[in-house]
């Protein structure tokens, strides 16, 4: 048996309200098979009013998307509150096919936007003219996309929004059905997780809508096959630690938050939210049972356990710079070394021992209890005026600054009251009491979570070769376009992660496959899309036969 040769296949797909082209790059990532037929998808381009969000697009495709404001003049003037500027114009269907290059899509991908219907919005808010113009701009893509090729109807049709759009938006996904019913096509309202089907580390659920035109797509599409949601130190984890913006770029850095955020994030449990906050004891409007403390270095007066290896030793070892101490458990050994004298303590009315060349209180007993804590010895003595482990008060004058300046050798430490003011934003570092920093995503991570590109591509720490190095150096960090936060934020959140919609692609464009080859059935457990009219279509074909 010889095997066959691999026949590509192009695929074409087009996306309206596109944003970044997170969608888009993952239908570029799909490469379905059926038999020797292997499809390619290719990008038609896409359309959005966001300018920055176009250049996102143009660099994760490789094609330039289209500036295009689709409102009507009513929905924008409801939305802005105000008239359309001079030489507005609305979107025509010529305009949408036009920026697909006059051809005609596979596929056509909307994601229309949604915060009209989002569950972060208040029900009243929601009800307002302005956000109800926002929900119509589902209804107006979909007549706009069927009226762009109503010649040459697109054979598949995708529509995402939030679930919450089935009920905020009913009587729109009403009038929407009765559209694609007028146009010829079967269609299904369903849901899915892109963290399930994208095999993703963050949950992502989903309100689909997908359509076929019943003449040009007499098979099934199948649903996607699902995955367990992965833990997101899968993620994280190969990349480097928050706030490194020279290993992965300015998108790493740590956002500045309000000082009491800070301790509110501290103080919740590992896995739990706000209401972690709720077991804790107030009085007076201050935690009962716990303080902060400051770190004034990494080790800082620390103590190792006897059973612990110890960290570098430096030339400037000792218990004020670092964990250079040790919990001793050998008390009864120590107490023999120099007859028990270490640290030993003369009453006043005692004669000293014998003094020898060097003498300290770890050596032997060099010290003494003295009565005397209230009386001054007299003016100038080198140690008592040198101010040593001296504490300034906030509203004093500090002395004169020598070179060698330290807590220990002058009046070089301050009582300092300040605490940022609660509403004071800053990055910090609160130690949580689970022994962690809990702080928030940096928007890397959230673009990584949300698949925009692979931690693995950059960072790894499996043994790699030198030409695999000296491509990961070469190769361009991930930025999206632009500087701002939160911008990028919000178009990330906004964003169809690429693998689930890669995931999406494939069952669609193993579909396009096997109408290609004549084929209208595949053996499969995995459940179908569309069922109820897909099932009618099945039948009549095979009674046809």
């Amino acid at each position: 048996m010889t095997a066959q040769a691999t026949i590509r296949y192009p695929l074409r797909h087009f996306h309206m309200c596109c944003g970044s082209g997170a969608g888009a790059k993952g239908f570029n990532m799909s490469n379905p098979r059926v038999g020797n037929l292997v499809g390619d998808w290719i990008c038609l381009g896409g359309v959005d009013v966001d300018l920055d969000g176009l250049q996102d697009f143009e660099k994760l495709t490789g094609v330039k998307g289209t500036q295009m404001d689709l409102f009507t003049r009513d929905q924008y003037t409801r939305f802005h509150g105000k008239e359309p500027p001079v030489g507005w114009k609305e979107a025509t269907p010529n305009d949408i096919r036009r920026a697909a290059q006059n051809v005609t899509p596979h596929a056509c991908f909307i994601s229309s936007p949604c915060k009209g219907a989002t569950g972060l919005l208040p029900e009243s808010m929601a009800g307002t003219p302005r956000y109800q113009a926002l929900n119509e701009l589902t209804l107006r893509c979909i007549w706009l996309m069927l009226e762009a090729w109503k010649d040459d109807p697109v054979p598949l049709i995708l529509f995402e929004n939030v679930p919450r759009l089935k009920t905020r938006g009913r009587h729109l996904l009403d009038q929407i059905g009765k559209l694609l019913s007028l146009f010829g096509y079967a269609f299904s309202e369903t849901a899915h997780d892109c963290g399930e089907i994208g095999n993703l580390a963050a949950s992502r659920k989903r309100f689909l809508l997908i359509a076929r035109h019943i003449e040009k797509v007499p098979a099934f599409i199948y649903e996607p096959p699902k995955h367990s949601l992965r833990p997101i130190g899968d993620v994280l984890s190969r990349m480097p630690l928050a706030g490194d913006v020279e290993a992965a770029g300015p998108m790493h850095r740590v956002p500045s938050l309000q000082w009491q955020t800070w301790v509110r994030l501290a103080l919740v449990k590992a896995g739990g939210d706000w209401r972690s906050l709720n077991e804790y004891a107030i009085a007076d409007g201050y935690l009962r049972d716990l303080v902060i403390i400051p770190e004034y270095r990494s080790g800082y007066l620390g103590v190792h356990q006897w059973e612990d290896s110890s960290g570098t030793v430096t030339g400037r070892a000792g218990p004020t710079n670092g964990a250079f101490s040790v919990a001793d458990p050998r008390v009864a050994q120590s107490a023999r070394w120099n007859h028990g004298q270490q640290f030993g303590v003369h009453h006043w009315i005692d004669s000293c021992g014998t003094i020898p060349g060097q003498q300290s209180p770890g050596q032997g007993r060099f010290a003494i209890a003295d009565p005397r804590p209230g009386m001054a010895k007299k003016k100038g003595d080198p140690y008592l005026t040198g101010g040593h482990y001296g504490v300034v008060r906030y509203d004093q004058s500090a002395a004169v600054v020598s070179a060698s300046a330290r807590h220990d050798n002058g009046r070089f430490s301050v009582a300092d009251p300040r605490l940022p003011e609660p509403n004071e934003r800053l990055t910090c570092i609160i130690r949580s009491l689970d022994n962690t920093w809990h702080r928030p995503f940096t928007t890397l991570e959230l673009a990584a979570l949300q698949s925009f590109f692979d931690p693995e591509d950059h960072w790894s720490a499996d043994p790699i070769d030198a030409l695999e190095i000296k491509r990961r150096h070469e190769m361009e960090l991930f930025q999206l376009y632009g500087s701002n936060d939160s911008d990028w934020r919000q178009r990330i959140g906004n964003a169809v992660p690429p693998k689930a919609a890669k995931a999406i692609a494939d069952v669609m464009g193993t579909t396009l496959l096997l109408v290609a080859t004549g084929e209208t059935f595949v053996l499969s457990n995995i459940p179908i899309w569309v069922r109820p009219i897909a099932m009618a279509i099945s039948v009549s074909s095979y009674a046809a036969q």
